[in-house]
């Protein structure tokens, strides 16, 4: 049941946008998470190809919060008036509030990433993790696995010193800030605010080649680049190096079976797509948004991962 709304009865609006988004499951998600907390709002698709028109539309008065996805991540960090160390530190934002302060910015793909293979049983206590790219997803998912206690994070790209760079200016950022300079959590997350002082001594940089050892060693290998979303896609790196008790996890869904997804099965794996993702960090975003917004939601028991993933048509999920 919701409660204190400014403006009582007025339907407040809400928006993925980005380009694509013709595909989005978000508005069934969030708008049958809706309907489940009584809240008057109503969450549509804004399909924008134009970053000045996305940037103007992000900058305009017509709605609460936007999910943000391909290609405005950074631009939506840039348009914030404050914002998370997990937007920060990944380099772009995937969902903005309107506050009174003007718009905060988070990054939640990091925190739905943990929320979702915790939920299926895997605890970052001590794991080696590669993670795979060099964009916002991937350093957010680096910064939450690296909060969530993994004891080495390897980050594997194409290009070495691309690779390189992206961790450098990940732990720059990082010894530059402290939770005092950012935003609360909007999700309630574990990576703001967490004791990352070694961070650097946990995470290291390679190009595929040379991330070998680390890829063949990982406990939990994550695929955060688009690689997947078309049915000729190779799988990042050689898929010969995976063996029986590794987890891997490709954020891609919706496009089949990836070439990871499907590998990693044949090698005895335990792997997942990106739907589980999908709906945590749509169930981590709204949680997020009612605490930034000043919108007093009352969650109770409602399981909204449950909710969110049969409303996508995630049956499979809905149970897990």
């Amino acid at each position: 049941m919701a409660s204190g709304f400014d403006k009582a009865g007025i339907v407040e609006r809400l928006y993925v946008v980005g380009h694509p988004v013709s595909h989005s499951k978000s508005p069934a998600m969030h708008n049958a998470a809706y309907r489940e907390l009584g809240l008057p709002w109503e969450y549509g698709l804004m399909d924008i190809e134009d970053a000045d028109e996305a940037l103007r539309f992000m900058h305009g008065a017509g709605f609460l919060a936007l999910n943000v996805t391909t290609p405005f991540k950074p631009l939506a960090l840039q348009a914030a008036a404050r914002s998370t160390l997990a937007a920060q530190l990944s380099g772009g934002a995937n969902l903005l509030v309107r506050t009174d302060d003007g718009l905060v910015a988070d990054n939640v793909d990091g925190a739905g990433c943990v929320a979702y293979l915790e939920r299926r049983g895997i605890s970052f206590s001590g794991v080696r993790v590669a993670v795979c790219g060099t964009g916002p997803t991937a350093l957010a998912i680096v910064h939450a696995v690296l909060a969530a206690g993994a004891s080495r994070v390897s980050l594997a790209g194409r290009d070495a010193r691309r690779t390189a760079d992206a961790r450098d200016r990940y732990l720059d950022a990082l010894g530059r800030l402290d939770s005092s300079e950012a935003a609360a959590p909007l999700a309630g997350g574990k990576a703001d605010g967490a004791d990352l002082a070694d961070a650097p001594a946990r995470l290291r940089a390679f190009d595929y080649a040379s991330a070998a050892d680390d890829l063949a060693a990982a406990d939990l290998v994550v695929d955060a680049t688009s690689l997947g979303m078309h049915a000729q896609d190779p799988a990042p790196f050689d898929t010969a190096l995976l063996s029986p008790g590794q987890t891997v996890f490709d954020v891609v869904y919706g496009h089949g079976e990836t070439a990871l997804v499907r590998a990693a099965r044949q090698a005895g794996c335990r792997a997942f797509d990106g739907e589980g993702m999908l709906v945590a960090q749509a169930e981590c975003g709204l949680r997020g948004i009612a605490a930034a917004s000043g919108r007093a939601v009352d969650f109770g028991e409602l399981d909204l991962f449950g909710t969110m993933a049969q409303a996508a048509g995630f049956v499979a999920l809905a149970s897990a």
